[in-house]
Order: structure tokens, then C-alpha cells, then sequence
């Protein structure tokens, strides 16, 4: 048995389990951290999005948003000769989308609303419907990559 085989099960599982975690992350923004923070007024939205874009760059999330990504792609390369191989790629690509949609969106509207200056109302209205429709596709995205990932853990299984 190679290091490689040795180590397949065990990379896909812990790149399942930090996709799972950021794609939960995403999710739950979706449904009630954004959803909440609508009721507030313009001065409080903007002061708590503030808030949470500081505190979330930490280690524990940053070790899911950041090492599900490689992660994923060897386990996707580590199963490139197995029956689940399709499911990990696809996978690695639906996480990846969603990475790529943080980085180029999302981080870029957190970015701006930190710096924004003037009124809470501009700022909120240059940031929050924009920031909520992408956060909803990048949910969507890392939730498929969770199901294909769990997928190939699931036929991986079955071997």
C-alpha cells in the first residue's frame, strides 16, 4: 500500500469536513445572520458587518475557508483513478467557485464597507443586496461541493 492510498480516505474526509464547515458558514449568513441584520437600522447594519468582517478572520475559520481548498484538490487528485473520482473533482470545482466568488465578490464589499465614509444609509446601500446575492450563490456552491464530496467519501466506502 502507497502513502498515497494510505491517505486518500483520510484527506477527502477532512476536506469533506472543512468544506461542510464553510459551506455551514455560508449558510447560515443566508439564512438569519443577513436576514436579521435587515431589521436593523442603517448605522447598526453597517457597524455590525463591520464587527463580524473583523472577527471572522481567525484562525479556526480561516483553517476551513483556506485549507478546504487544497485539501479538496488532492483529495480530487488523490482519486483520479477510483470510481468516486468524478464526484471528488466536481467537488473541488463547485468549492472552488465558491472560493473564487469570496475572493473576487464578497471580500471586495467587506473591504468597501470598511473603508466607507459619509452616511451609514450610502454605505449599506452600496453593500448589502450585492454582498447578499453572492453570499447566497457562494452558499449554494460550497453546499453542492459538501453532497459531491460526500459522495465520494460514500462511494469510496462501498470499495
Amino acid at each position: 500500500m502507497t502513502t498515497q492510498s494510505r491517505t486518500a480516505g483520510p484527506v477527502l474526509l477532512t476536506a469533506t469536513i472543512l468544506v461542510g464547515l464553510t459551506a455551514g458558514t455560508f449558510f447560515v449568513f443566508a439564512c438569519a445572520v443577513m436576514p436579521a441584520l435587515s431589521r436593523s437600522e442603517d448605522r447598526v447594519f453597517v457597524q455590525v458587518v463591520r464587527d463580524i468582517n473583523d472577527v471572522i478572520q481567525n484562525p479556526l475559520f480561516l483553517l476551513a475557508f483556506l485549507g478546504a481548498l487544497p485539501l479538496s484538490a488532492v483529495a480530487a487528485w488523490q482519486s483520479r483513478t477510483a470510481p468516486h473520482r468524478w464526484l471528488a473533482w466536481s467537488g473541488c470545482a463547485a468549492y472552488a467557485l465558491a472560493f473564487l466568488v469570496t475572493v473576487v465578490v464578497n471580500v471586495p464589499l467587506n473591504d468597501r464597507l470598511a473603508s466607507a465614509t459619509g452616511s451609514p444609509a450610502a454605505a449599506r446601500a452600496d453593500f448589502e443586496d450585492m454582498w447578499v446575492l453572492w453570499n447566497a450563490v457562494r452558499a449554494g456552491l460550497s453546499v453542492a461541493g459538501l453532497g459531491l464530496l460526500a459522495g465520494a467519501l460514500t462511494v469510496r466506502g462501498r470499495r
